[in-house]
């Protein structure tokens, strides 16, 4: 904002749609009328207030807000907002160069061959810098057609040329020869086919020339057998293959599946058994099946019972110079351990100390009750 400074704010004003309904011009005279009032007179109307001094018809209101509302000049999205941003102009729509009528008239550029009043200067300084190759006639580019040099009224001053008499800043003259753009041949389009036609005919001819090219290759492959016959003879008794081991026609590479001798049946057919449905039964049956045993075959794992097994406890440094003997005298340390009755742990000492503790816990408030008893008024 700091170039905004010494920028006078212009004043707000109504929207146009809000201004024609004339209640600017209501409030302008309520407010006279306010002014023109005595202090008794305002005390008395902030006292004793009276509704409905502007009367304004609702329906011109209704129409300036439902009706003849445009739509303000709102920021684009994520663009920056700042002070006194609504009252720039507008510069988007400008290119520089490029002169509006309304411009020309007002800098006296009524007829094509008027030139700029700043061509002179350009011609002294030269181009602006930030448009370096931006064509302005008689700075850069030929002047119109008609159109003469000199300072006189209507003349385009002096061309900026060097000591030699050539431009400094391009063309101005008009002497170069225009550039020639690339022309290029536009190849004919076929226009009597359409495109995603099936193209039948070439497909055959190109299935015929192979049929050809085929049938010449199988004739020269039969002419080579011949000669190579006629010419060479049988080398069999140089074969590196050691007798009795032949290639094998087929070679199967899948695993092969293992077979069992015995075939598993597909079903059983169970034992049928009747049975009496006892009456106390709520869904009872009248008949069972008889279940055979799992495969034999599949030995049963053997329970360890719980008197077989021993618990021995190895502390991680043991691990290291453990062997046969040591671990054989732990087992036996921990059998020994289990044949000897279980002693019972001795809670006498916490059972003497909790004793203690309620013995005194007793006596101190005894001896609370005791002083609040003597105590008196």
């Amino acid at each position: 904002l700091q170039g905004k400074r010494g920028i006078e704010k212009p004043v707000w004003q109504l929207p146009d749609f809000i201004a024609a309904t004339g209640i600017e011009k209501l409030r302008q005279a309520y407010a006279e009328k306010e002014d023109s009032k005595k202090m008794k007179q305002k005390q008395r109307d902030r006292m004793q207030p009276k509704m409905g001094k502007m009367d304004i018809d609702y329906q011109v209101l209704h129409d300036a807000f439902f009706k003849y509302q445009t739509k303000p000049k709102l920021t684009y999205v994520g663009d920056l907002y700042y002070e006194g941003k609504e009252f720039e102009s507008k510069t988007r729509d400008y290119k520089p160069g490029h002169l509006s009528s309304a411009l020309k008239n007002a800098l006296g550029m009524t007829d094509t061959n008027t030139p700029p009043p700043w061509l002179i200067n350009m011609q002294r300084y030269g181009p602006p810098p930030s448009y370096p190759h931006m064509k302005i006639p008689g700075l850069n580019a030929p002047i119109p057609a008609g159109a003469s040099f000199g300072y006189q009224p209507g003349g385009w001053g002096k061309p900026p040329v060097d000591e030699y008499g050539r431009p400094l800043y391009g063309d101005v003259f008009g002497a170069q020869p225009a550039p020639e753009e690339d022309q290029f041949e536009e190849e004919p389009i076929d226009r009597s086919k359409h495109w995603g036609d099936l193209e039948e005919e070439e497909e055959e001819e190109e299935e015929e020339e192979e049929e050809e090219e085929e049938e010449e290759e199988g004739e020269e492959k039969e002419v080579g057998e011949e000669d190579l016959q006629a010419g060479i003879t049988s080398i069999d008794s140089l074969s590196t293959t050691p007798a009795g081991v032949e290639t094998p026609d087929v070679i199967d590479l899948r695993k092969a599946q293992r077979k069992d001798t015995a075939e598993k049946p597909l079903y059983t057919v169970l034992e049928e058994k009747e049975e009496r449905v006892a009456p106390t039964s709520l869904m009872g049956t009248t008949h069972t099946y008889v279940v055979p045993p799992a495969d034999k075959a599949a030995a049963p794992k053997k329970d360890v019972k719980k008197g077989d097994r021993v618990e021995v406890t190895l502390q991680p440094e043991e691990l290291e110079e453990l062997d046969d003997a040591a671990l054989a005298a732990k087992f036996k340390e921990a059998k020994d351990a289990e044949k000897r009755p279980e002693e019972r742990e001795d809670f006498s000492d916490m059972v003497a100390e909790m004793e203690k503790k309620r013995k005194r816990k007793a006596q101190d408030k005894d001896k609370a009750v005791k002083k609040q008893k003597d105590f008196k008024f």
